[in-house]
């Protein structure tokens, strides 16, 4: 990633311990990460999925990542992307080989993050779109371009990241969080709440 571009990760989110313990403990988990979340994404009415199902696993959203890229002085994007992990893995992984492991794992996903994200944002074309009727389209049109080579820019990574840690886990971006920049890009210049992921030791486990 260019020294010059930043990648912006923020907002610790619930213990991923929780996801596997009493009810009462779930319940105000899942209240305050929706909470969480709305704060994060800034948007009325539209949160992102709690759940999403992978090879046959349920995971759980444990994250939500805030990132920002600039492509040139003129193009680039901001928005939230979201990690989700299966608890099942994490609860496995804590006993074998004890909780200390997910800095580790903050990290590597940290770095695979930023690393992604450059990359789509490299491959999007965020030239205006003649066809689109109105401002509004248009940001759409190209938040969900950017979201599909955010997938495809992902998925080896996470595939290498799985086989490395045996954490089953995916990172998806979140279109209606998305500002595109196509005329100044601001995401580089803004600095990042919390950049140092290992002073957020509780976000994993």
């Amino acid at each position: 990633m260019n020294a010059s571009l930043k990648f912006l990760t923020s907002i610790a989110l619930i213990t991923m311990a929780a996801c596997s313990t009493q009810e009462v403990k779930r319940d105000a988990a899942t209240e305050k990460l929706t909470t969480m979340a709305n704060e994060a994404v800034q948007i009325s009415g539209q949160n992102p999925p709690m759940t999403i199902m992978k090879g046959g696993k349920k995971l759980n959203l444990v994250r939500i990542m805030d990132g920002g890229i600039c492509k040139n002085e003129f193009q680039g994007a901001k928005g939230a992307f979201l990690l989700y992990a299966d608890p099942n893995d994490i609860e496995r992984i804590k006993r074998e080989k004890g909780a200390v492991v997910f800095k580790d794992f903050e990290s590597k996903i940290q770095d695979l993050s930023g690393d992604v994200l450059q990359e789509a944002v490299d491959n999007t074309n965020f030239s205006e779109d003649p066809f689109a009727l109105g401002e509004d389209e248009a940001q759409q049109k190209l938040a969900n371009t950017l979201a599909n080579n955010f997938r495809k820019a992902a998925s080896d990574p996470i595939t290498m990241f799985q086989k490395e840690t045996t954490l089953t886990i995916d990172i998806t971006a979140f279109p209606p969080s998305f500002v595109i920049y196509q005329k100044g890009c601001e995401a580089a210049h803004e600095e990042p709440e919390s950049s140092n992921l290992e002073n957020q030791s509780n976000a994993f486990y």
